[in-house]
């Protein structure tokens, strides 16, 4: 079994930066696809960004284009989200996402096989 757990959420004011982590634990092979998705209350769930492992080829949505960077440390396969310029369309939780499945979907929140529970992100005009 897999876990993932976020952390570096918080409340920030328009304009700032915030780096997001995600740690998996339990059983951690193959996973070929890591993605950030958010989803603010009252709305679907969105892919932000997605890494696929073996390659390290990015995706990003075009709302976080030029603002956000996936990236992932090989050693410990964590997962990271740097987030800059920031604002306040940005407040969602934030969710981490990994799946062994091959898919030319990695936005698509049904493409993911384990979620982490989320960390919530504000941003205040």
């Amino acid at each position: 079994q897999m876990q993932l757990v976020e952390s570096g959420g918080g409340s920030v004011q328009a304009g700032g930066s915030l780096r997001l982590s995600c740690t998996p634990s339990g059983y951690t092979y193959n996973m070929y696809l890591m993605g950030w998705f958010r989803q603010a209350p009252g709305k679907e769930r969105e892919g932000v960004a997605a890494i696929y492992t073996d390659s390290g080829r990015t995706v990003y949505a075009d709302s976080v284009q030029g603002r956000f960077t996936i990236s992932q440390d090989v050693a410990n396969k964590t997962l990271y989200l740097q987030m800059i310029s920031l604002k306040p369309e940005d407040t969602a939780m934030y969710f981490c996402a990994t799946t062994w499945k091959s898919t030319s979907y990695p936005l698509k929140a049904a493409s993911y096989n384990y979620w982490g529970q989320g960390t919530q992100v504000t941003v205040s005009s």
